[in-house]
């Protein structure tokens, strides 16, 4: 998943950050509104968690204002603890709302709460194949064995296993699975390839090489 975080606080927003990087998910940082509408212009997001208080402006005005044409889930962090404040908020627009400080478990329970609810219901396991492959639990099952699967392999296999027979190029696969600050080469998605082609040709999954296009998954 590719989230949007538009936080001023930089210590918090590194913190959150590193926490939801642990879970494979790839974080765009935005400290101002402004940084926000250039990101939202140049890639999609599956999720933005947007602060009230900013440099430039104030982030329910924002979120009033992208409600007009973006549906992308919004969970609001904000200091203000009334219940008003709340109301209001979730009235505008947004999923979700919580308070800082926060409790980062909370934080990764919400988004994905909110992900569930917003996003085209995913069975709890898809079939692969001859295996059974769980995006909750992080595992891949074959053969009477579960194998848990690395954070970075977890979301390629998530992307590929929803675009079944969709060539997928380097650039798309990188998108979605590194925010666009990160250092990384297409080399480390030919990486990440071949380890789940080692894992999924055993269950008659295959990642095919598209010469000069990217990658396509096939099983019967």
């Amino acid at each position: 998943m590719r989230f949007l975080l538009v936080e001023d606080n930089i210590e918090l927003g590194e913190a959150v950050i590193a926490r939801l990087s642990l879970d494979g998910h790839a974080v765009d940082h935005a400290k101002t509104l402004a940084e926000a509408d250039e990101w939202l212009a140049v890639a999609e997001y599956d999720l933005m968690l947007l602060d009230v208080m900013l440099p430039d402006g104030d982030g329910r005005e924002f979120l009033r204002r992208t409600r007009t044409t973006e549906r992308l889930p919004v969970i609001v962090l904000t200091a203000r603890s009334q219940v008003s404040d709340r109301v209001d908020t979730l009235d505008l627009g947004a999923d979700d709302y919580i308070t800082k400080p926060f409790d980062f478990g909370e934080l990764e329970a919400r988004c994905r709460a909110v992900l569930r609810r917003r996003g085209t219901p995913t069975p709890a396991l898809i079939p692969l194949g001859e295996a059974l492959f769980d995006p909750s639990g992080g595992t891949l099952s074959h053969a009477g064995e579960t194998k848990p699967l690395r954070n970075r392999e977890l979301r390629l296999l998530e992307v590929f296993a929803r675009n079944k027979g969709q060539i997928l190029s380097k650039s798309q696969l990188l998108d979605r699975l590194f925010s666009q600050d990160a250092e990384v080469s297409e080399n480390a998605i030919e990486v990440y390839v071949g380890r789940l082609r080692k894992r999924l040709l055993p269950a008659g999954v295959e990642i095919e090489t598209v010469r000069g296009l990217g990658y396509r998954i096939t099983w019967a």
